[in-house]
């Protein structure tokens, strides 16, 4: 039984690894689920098997991308000083949050939030909620911090992150308002250590 479960898990990896470039490429609503197959390499029949649709392809795909990136960033205990912690913290937040694929798939996100905002509240749900919650909890360890509002901290620390990498990648930033990580990650990790 559970062989036929890690086939069926690879199965379903193996068209959610091609179907990421077809989004990527073509955007949500011209992608084709024929093409997503041939690209997955298999057959229509078998992606309809494990997908209903394409908007639970699309569902699929970013719970299996947050879940990715999530567990890059977060999987690592937060034990240690909290200068330490917090500067390793946010460097693997800025390496892994700016992957170029990564950025494309938010930005596709992002551009269908209007008309499907549950896809984007998927993502958030997968990705900023527990990463917020492991850090508001992480804070609260820390009395010697003396933070008042850990959650307010939480949002304060992953924001200025993810911000910073949406707008000096995203947006071009580097050329207008450019912004070392270094230099942020330092600073920020001071406002709230000291």
């Amino acid at each position: 039984m559970a062989a036929m479960s890690t086939t069926r898990n690879k199965k379903a990896e193996q068209i959610l690894k091609g179907a990421m470039p077809e989004f990527l490429e073509h955007g949500y609503a011209t992608t084709r689920m024929d093409q997503v197959a041939k690209t997955a390499g298999v057959s229509k029949q078998t992606l309809y098997s494990y997908f209903e649709d394409k908007e639970g392809l699309f569902t699929a795909l970013i719970e299996y991308v947050a879940r990715q990136k999530f567990r890059l960033v977060w999987s690592k205990p937060l034990t240690g000083e909290p200068r330490q912690v917090l500067t390793q913290l946010a460097k693997r937040i800025v390496t892994e949050i700016n992957d170029p694929d990564y950025l494309c798939f938010v930005r596709l996100i992002i551009a269908e939030s209007g008309k499907h905002p549950e896809l984007s509240q998927l993502f958030l749900e997968n990705v900023a909620q527990p990463a917020i919650a492991i850090f508001k909890a992480y804070l609260r360890e820390h009395p010697e911090l003396k933070i008042k509002e850990p959650e307010v901290v939480a949002h304060i620390f992953v924001g200025t992150l993810i911000h910073n990498i949406l707008t000096q990648n995203m947006l071009s930033g580097h050329t207008i308002i450019p912004m070392e990580p270094e230099r942020l990650i330092n600073n920020l990790v001071d406002l709230i250590v000291n």
